[in-house]
């Protein structure tokens, strides 16, 4: 079967061996015994193991190059920690190291700037979280994290929200080959919905000559405030459809009013 090359960071993905178990093992007792090169083999014997890792990251970034490498610090990190005596395999250890590193890399290069001491709650309930969740075997709720923080329920559900990401009002969400729905679509409109006179009886006057279901959608979406998504639901539709009649029934106003 042909392999395709990839070339990130320099690096010819085609070209990368793939190590087994026995010879990861060798390779760290060697490591361990103090073999520079024993380093260097774990590392690139371990590049697809990050590549893999990266591919649910690949919407994130501009640059895939800048991504690999923080991937690669990752990796370093895992293969200087990891102990054999534990005897668990080394991409058990390292996938967890690896995906934090990445994750870190992403919140700190965040467009959004947060504070620092926002930013340090936040990686403390993250920690308590996770001990929770191991001690416990389910994760915690913001109440039990704030309590052993002894810090008010806001703040920690701030915190923890503060560290999501940014999104466009313009990123698309949905496709189905036709209409596109964006996020602004998914959102209440809360806008002033008091308008003149005379624009609300010329409103009036063509919606009810429209059809009845697009005139349903219209009134519910622009005078309700109601979602495609909530709207798709009530009417039992998909949301494609939803936004096709919405802006068919847009169309149809602009035509007998304007």
């Amino acid at each position: 079967m042909a392999r395709h090359k990839v070339e990130i960071c320099g690096v010819n993905t085609a070209n990368i061996k793939v190590l087994t178990n026995e010879e990861m093992v060798e390779l760290f007792e060697r490591y361990q015994n103090g073999d520079g090169k024993a380093k260097e083999d774990l590392i690139n014997g371990n590049l697809k193991l990050v590549l893999s890792i990266l591919r649910k990251f690949n919407n994130r970034v501009d640059n895939m190059d800048d991504l690999f490498q923080v991937g690669c610090i990752g990796l370093i990190k895992a293969i200087e920690n990891f102990d054999l005596s534990y005897q668990v395999r080394f991409s058990t250890y390292s996938v967890p190291m690896i995906v934090g590193e990445v994750k870190r890399y992403l919140r700190d290069s965040n467009s959004v700037r947060i504070a620092r001491s926002i930013k340090d709650l936040a990686y403390k309930a993250l920690k308590v979280k996770e001990e929770l969740t191991t001690k416990e075997g389910k994760e915690p709720t913001i109440a039990e994290i704030s309590k052993i923080l002894e810090v008010p329920e806001l703040e920690v559900s701030s915190a923890l929200d503060s560290l999501r990401d940014t999104l466009s009002m313009s990123e698309p969400i949905y496709s189905d080959g036709g209409d596109t729905i964006y996020l602004a679509d998914q959102l209440e409109d809360k806008k002033n919905k008091l308008y003149p006179l005379e624009t609300r009886i010329a409103l009036a006057d063509s919606l009810e000559k429209l059809k009845e279901k697009e005139r349903f959608i219209l009134t519910e979406r622009y005078f309700v405030g109601k979602t495609q998504m909530e709207l798709a639901n009530e009417i039992g539709i998909s949301q494609a459809q939803i936004s096709r009649l919405e802006k068919n029934g847009i169309e149809n106003l602009k035509r007998m009013i304007l």
